[in-house]
């Protein structure tokens, strides 16, 4: 009978102190890169600065919570989470069903614009720049723009960052094409990019901008279409464990709120220089 009351005591014990967890949770640790301006970055006295930053503090002012940024590499983001070194992720991370089998997404607080950036000096043919490739679509114009874009590219060096859609989607659709350059941040890419040792890479429009607005980016140029969809997802999101569904209802809340008073217009105009979240 003892054992049988120590259980229950335990395990009543349990719900209890998880229910006052969802309840009273005050102070939220988020994870970001570090590593991908303007979404993140680190600045001279290493703090975290960016859009991510600037939408997660208005995200948890909106929540009434406490929240603190630490950085994280991107290989380990994920799983560090779901071990829970913290609570959540924002760090430009794009919401994708690949990775909703392991974590979970708020609701999309920005969209993504995904473009290839090449050498000046690259001898290939002109394309459209205001193209597009929805991958999420399967029609004839979608197929003749990215067979062009394959062939034009085919035996040039592609950088791309490790273990994010643009290298997924490198992989897919251009296979042994391209040489693909894996790196472990974009930063490494834009230097191999600018010192002439890869052809070109594919990530985000913001990351490209700023990079091509630095004196570094000055042998580079944009190349090719638009590529949004499929393996890139339908927008940027913030990462969760799969077990906080208290956490997920409450940032999805925020992010309405942001959404609807212009917050979120106005800090992607501040750190893109467009307007990234209206679709």
């Amino acid at each position: 009978m003892n054992a049988f009351r120590t259980a229950v005591a335990v395990l009543l014990s349990t719900v209890v102190a998880s229910h006052v967890d969802a309840a009273d949770r005050k102070t939220i640790k988020i994870a970001t890169e570090g590593a991908f301006p303007p979404w993140n970055a680190v600045d001279a006295d290493g703090k975290a600065i960016g859009f991510d930053i600037d939408v997660g503090r208005e995200l948890c002012r909106h929540a009434k919570l406490t929240c603190e940024f630490v950085t994280q590499d991107w290989d380990g983001i994920i799983p560090a989470l779901n071990v829970g070194k913290y609570h959540a992720i924002m760090a430009g991370m794009s919401i994708t069903e690949k990775r909703k089998q392991v974590i979970a997404f708020s609701r999309p607080y920005a969209l993504t614009s995904n473009y290839f950036v090449i050498r000046k000096e690259l001898d290939v043919p002109v394309m459209d720049a205001d193209s597009k490739i929805d991958l999420s679509r399967n029609d004839d114009e979608t197929k003749q723009i990215l067979a062009s874009l394959i062939s034009n590219l085919k035996g040039h060096s592609i950088g791309v960052q490790r273990s994010t859609n643009a290298e997924a989607f490198i992989r897919e659709y251009f296979g042994d094409s391209v040489e693909i350059r894996s790196y472990d941040n974009q930063d490494n890419l834009n230097l191999d990019l600018a010192s002439g040792r890869i052809d070109g890479g594919l990530a985000d429009y913001s990351v490209w901008k700023t990079f091509l607005a630095s004196g570094q980016g000055a042998t580079g140029a944009f190349y090719g279409p638009r590529i949004s969809g499929g393996v890139f997802g339908p927008g940027v999101g913030i990462g969760l464990r799969k077990q906080d569904v208290d956490l997920v209802a409450i940032f999805n809340d925020a992010i309405d709120s942001v959404s609807a008073d212009g917050t979120l217009a106005e800090l992607s105009l501040k750190w893109f220089g467009a307007d990234l979240v209206s679709r």
